[in-house]
């Protein structure tokens, strides 16, 4: 049966996470450890209400540990801790007494959405889905998804799938994000919008915004194109609280100031 989890009361500060991995006997390996583990994981699904209620369900709804909930203001991320051997699940929403109103009526200013972290114990790689549709492989990473633009009677679901380490097709090694290990994530920075069109595969456009060191969450809406490709991209611009840079909207090439503490939205279509 599927966990029912309603969002913690809300803390000040973040709350220290630690994991440790335990191996026994004298032939263990970290490999084997991580194999038999891998083996373990077999999928577990994420569905946001429109009430601010959040459900767990799949058969390794045990991997899934809390990582807190706290306010978020003006769109900006909350530091998760995320072990390194875990993979942080972060959904963004609005509280209950919020959501209760109406999730898809503007919000009062003052009252900011809440980001809620889950870490997953499943050391190898893993498919993130969004509404049933591919979003990526993930090893040893934070997937971010927003449903604060949501509208009344909506469901969000991410779903992620295992076990898929050392099988054929299993995907290369990421891209190499040294280049973007050096930047303060809060100080503002030139970035170049990347060449995303509507109908752009959800992949190609991870790239391109990773290859301007933009941090990235996913959120989805109902129609507008193919199922399974992007809608849109949304770059917020420094110094503007609500307006945001849109892909399409302006030129690839043009040059914007990034706040990198909020990150860009890759809308995909349901």
């Amino acid at each position: 049966m599927p966990t029912h989890l309603r969002p913690a009361a809300l803390v000040a500060g973040a709350v220290p996470l630690a994991a440790a991995l335990l191996v026994t006997g004298c032939q263990a390996s970290p490999t084997t450890t991580a194999s038999v583990r891998d083996e373990a994981f077999l999928g577990v699904g994420f569905t946001l209400g429109p009430r601010g209620g959040i459900d767990i369900s799949g058969a390794s709804r045990e991997a899934v540990a809390p990582a807190g909930s706290y306010p978020v203001t003006a769109g900006r991320a909350h530091g998760f801790a995320r072990p390194d051997d875990k993979l942080l699940v972060v959904l963004r929403h609005w509280p209950q007494e919020r959501a209760a109103r109406g999730a898809h009526r503007e919000p009062p200013l003052e009252e900011p959405a809440i980001e809620t972290g889950f870490l997953v114990d499943t050391a190898n790689w893993a498919q993130a889905e969004l509404d049933g549709h591919p979003l990526q492989w993930l090893r040893r990473a934070t997937i971010r998804v927003d449903t604060t633009k949501s509208t009344a009677g909506d469901l969000t679901r991410l779903t992620l799938s295992g076990p898929h380490g050392g099988r054929s097709g299993q995907p290369v090694e990421p891209p190499d994000d040294s280049s973007c290990g050096g930047l303060d994530p809060l100080v503002n920075r030139s970035v170049v919008l990347p060449a995303v069109e509507p109908g752009t595969s959800v992949v190609d456009a991870l790239t391109r915004l990773r290859g301007q060191c933009l941090d990235v969450q996913y959120a989805s809406r109902p129609g507008g194109g193919r199922p399974g490709t992007v809608h849109s991209v949304v770059v917020p611009v420094a110094g503007q609280a609500a307006p945001v840079a849109v892909v399409p909207g302006r030129r690839a090439g043009d040059t914007v100031l990034a706040e990198p503490s909020r990150p860009a939205t890759v809308v995909v279509i349901r």
